[in-house]
């Protein structure tokens, strides 16, 4: 298989008054092109640190990561800015859209960064809304849907360009269980059928049974890497 993301001895240290701490401590991992990931552990573990570091949206004081084959650490803020956009989708716990714009809007805002025409940009943003379920709500603003339909106008944000990875930090934090159930189940479809890759951070043990591999943090190492069997995501694993 293609490896997507190679993540080689990284250490991240912080300083906290005269003390130093690793929030990773010399991790490395592989994630397959098509994989569903879980990254798990307790607050402090490391895995927001390591979810950051895959988004570019830190860097790690020393090792390597290679995103589909290109360097990142080698990388200005201004290539970093082009790949998150071309190659990353972010849903996050609080969903972070944009209040005073509709759902269609919302979904457009990573096109006009790629410089994609208005016209082009309308259909693409229909199109994922439809994926998601939601053509009928094009414009509804924020404060006029649900939780769980928020964190669909997310995730039709996250894949409107198309991207191979997709970031998920939390993405039930704020959702009751029902709505949970449906957001994960969609990433299953969306694994399955598309084939892009996953990672998704979560502390919820049946938000982890979704995904096909769960990875474990702890004191910014990772103490368990396993493939699952007979999960949510539709059975056993070879």
């Amino acid at each position: 298989m293609h490896k997507l993301i190679e993540v080689k001895n990284a250490i991240k240290t912080y300083q906290t008054g005269e003390d130093y701490f690793n929030a990773l401590n010399c991790v490395s991992l592989n994630i397959e092109k098509g994989e569903f990931v879980a990254i798990m552990g307790a607050s402090g573990s490391g895995k927001s640190t390591f979810m950051n570091m895959l988004g570019t949206l830190d860097k790690p004081n020393s090792g390597s990561y290679f995103l589909d084959g290109i360097d990142m650490l080698s990388l200005d803020s201004n290539s970093l800015a082009q790949v998150r956009n071309e190659k990353m989708g972010f849903v996050f716990q609080g969903f972070n859209l944009i209040s005073r714009t509709t759902a269609l809007e919302n979904v457009e805002l990573p096109m006009i960064y790629k410089g994609i025409s208005q016209e082009e940009r309308i259909i693409r943003a229909k199109k994922a809304l439809e994926i998601v379920g939601l053509s009928k709500r094009e414009d509804h603003m924020p404060n006029q849907m649900s939780g769980g339909q928020q964190q669909r106008v997310a995730i039709a944000r996250a894949i409107v360009n198309d991207p191979p990875l997709i970031l998920a930090d939390e993405p039930t934090g704020n959702l009751d269980t029902k709505t949970s159930i449906e957001v994960m189940e969609f990433f299953v479809n969306l694994n399955k059928e598309t084939g892009k890759t996953i990672v998704l951070v979560t502390h919820e043990p049946d938000i982890a049974e979704y995904c096909k591999r769960v990875v474990r943090f702890k004191d910014g190492n990772i103490i368990d890497d396993r493939l699952q069997i007979n999960t949510k995501n539709g059975g056993s694993i070879a």
